[in-house]
């Protein structure tokens, strides 16, 4: 005899089984159903945030720091609505999601309520499943299904509507069992020996690499992969996360979103190698194409849509990267033999004057200069978060403009390490570090971001201290929208900027941090920085601090 039992608890046992651990979440009338049931399933932890876009973004975090399928509830349709920004940073990055939101009733949804919506048809763009429930017996199968989807490569979210009178009602069901897809594939043999032979054949190879190095886990092979031929690597110019390992001989640093810059970077070459993600993605529009012409390219991946994306691939292996390269780079060291072996030597060589290290020891002099500067330079700032910092430290981004130089002076070391912005929807990163810490307890986590960013989703302060995360924001103050007044100065030679500051009023961050249970403090001096922030950074706790900077805008 099948067991009886509410379809909201089956809801909530269905996740758990499926891992899921925490349930974020920002509940209304039609998720009570929900919050009624929680008390029966005290191990799973809910995750309250004050609005749906930091529901939304807080699971996202979570997920991408510790690559686990994650869940999150939002109320109907304004609910889903104000998800939709948070859903699409989710959606671009792959994220395996479950967002489900709270239904009118089957029948009373068709008198079309206050707050009713057609919840499937709004969510259906931006995942890559939207089912509504209506049956209760349908309900493990979905979940199921879902879970099975979203974890899938093209991993990604997707949504689930569930009507009040399903999650009410009571029903003898089975809920059947998990299945993850085992897709860490190898190519054939006769692939492995044809991509060998191309790489080999390439006098000047250039290795590429996104996010998939992360999601599979594929740091060092990819690094011993353009270690062994001798060639520089690059982070593709979306380097939204640890990608390659930056203390590498190979390690070049990101590939600038410029497309005149980013030709410039692979002309000299004749073989460009992507692992694991669009190796061109650009942002802002220019004449110039950053493929130089000619270049020829061959690439591994998952994910169906980033290989030959916008440019047709000599060799495409749709392949796990990790087991791909496993195989691949003895092959390569095999056939190339001695003569491999000398030429890497002498790239490796020849590269140690420009690589990552060689610049950062460059850079790190430059911006020391500043070190005085009043008011604060941004990049002397960065460089402080950045020495301040524990090594076990993960460091969330969303600082845009004055963390340009970010990734040029924090080495990834590990695939959690590290995350930023990846779709330039800002409000992510507070949300997004608060998921991040909640993933990983024992590390502290450093979010930086911009003024103008944090003001998007700045509740997320008060469910850091309601966790008691060791998380520190560091807000940069430049008092405006700095990247929107660089570019209307640059591409229309204005600057006449409207609605692009915010200091008449100012916004007191420290006095919004400490109404909302935050530790807080204001620094104005540049020789204050390092001090304060490693004891912030090594202390327990919720923590915020806001640095005021030159609201130069060059």
């Amino acid at each position: 005899m099948k067991n009886r039992i509410t379809g909201r608890s089956a809801f909530l046992a269905l996740l758990k089984d499926e891992g899921v651990t925490h349930l974020f979440g920002n509940p209304g009338t039609t998720e009570l159903p929900i919050m009624h049931a929680l008390k029966d399933h005290p191990d799973l932890t809910y995750v309250m945030a004050m609005q749906e876009s930091l529901v939304v973004a807080m699971a996202d975090g979570f997920s991408r720091a510790s690559g686990k399928l994650v869940a999150c509830n939002v109320h109907v349709a304004p609910g889903l609505g104000n998800a939709m920004g948070s859903l699409y940073n989710a959606s671009f990055t792959g994220t395996p999601l479950i967002l489900t939101a709270g239904q009118q009733e089957q029948g009373h949804g068709l008198t079309e309520p206050v707050l009713y919506g057609p919840l499937v048809q709004m969510a259906t763009p931006l995942v890559k499943w939207a089912v509504e429930v209506t049956r209760l017996e349908d309900l493990p199968r979905i979940v199921r299904r879902a879970a099975k989807i979203a974890t899938t490569p093209p991993t990604g979210p997707v949504f689930i509507s569930l009507p009040g009178d399903i999650l009410n009602s009571e029903a003898g069901i089975e809920l059947g069992r998990s299945t993850r897809i085992d897709t860490r594939v190898r190519p054939s043999e006769d692939s492995l020996k044809a991509l060998a032979a191309r790489i080999l054949k390439a006098e000047r190879p250039v290795v590429v690499v996104g996010d998939e190095i992360v999601k599979s886990d594929a740091l060092r092979e990819a690094a011993d992969l353009a270690e062994t031929l001798g060639c520089p690597a690059w982070q593709s110019p979306t380097p939204f996360g640890s990608h390659f390992l930056s203390e590498s001989p190979s390690f070049m640093g990101a590939i600038a979103r410029l497309q005149k810059v980013a030709r410039d970077v692979l002309a000299p070459h004749d073989l460009l190698i992507a692992l694991g993600g669009d190796p061109l993605r650009m942002s802002v529009y220019s004449e110039v194409d950053p493929l130089p012409d000619g270049l020829s390219i061959v690439q591994v991946g998952l994910v169906d849509s980033d290989l030959a994306r916008n440019y047709g691939a000599e060799i495409a292996v749709k392949a796990d990267v990790k087991e791909t390269l496993r195989a691949l780079v003895p092959a390569l060291r095999e056939a190339g033999g001695g003569a491999l072996e000398t030429r890497a030597k002498q790239g490796l060589a020849a590269l140690s004057t420009k690589n990552w290290a060689a610049k950062r020891k460059a850079l790190v002099e430059q911006i020391s200069k500043a070190s005085q500067t009043s008011p604060i330079d941004p990049d002397w700032l960065a460089l402080q978060v950045v020495e301040a910092m524990p090594d076990n430290a993960i460091l969330v981004d969303e600082g845009l403009t004055s963390s340009r130089q970010i990734i040029a002076l924090r080495a990834h070391r590990d695939r959690y390490g590290y995350h930023a912005l990846a779709s330039g929807g800002i409000g992510w990163g507070l949300p997004a570090a608060v998921g991040v810490s909640l993933a990983n307890p024992q590390r502290p986590v450093v979010c930086y971001s911009g003024d103008g960013s944090s003001m998007y989703s700045i509740q997320s302060l008060w469910t850091a201290a309601n966790h008691k995360l060791p998380l520190t924001f560091v807000i940069v103050n430049n008092g405006g929208y700095r990247i929107i007044k660089q570019r209307l100065l640059a591409f229309h030679g204005d600057d006449h900027y409207v609605g692009m500051d915010f200091i008449d009023p100012p916004v007191d961050f420290t006095g919004v941090a400490r109404s909302l249970g935050l530790e807080a403090i204001r620094i104005t001096d540049p020789q204050e920085l390092k001090g304060v922030m490693k004891s912030a950074f090594s202390r327990p706790g919720a923590k915020l601090i806001e640095v005021v900077v030159s609201n130069s805008v060059n």
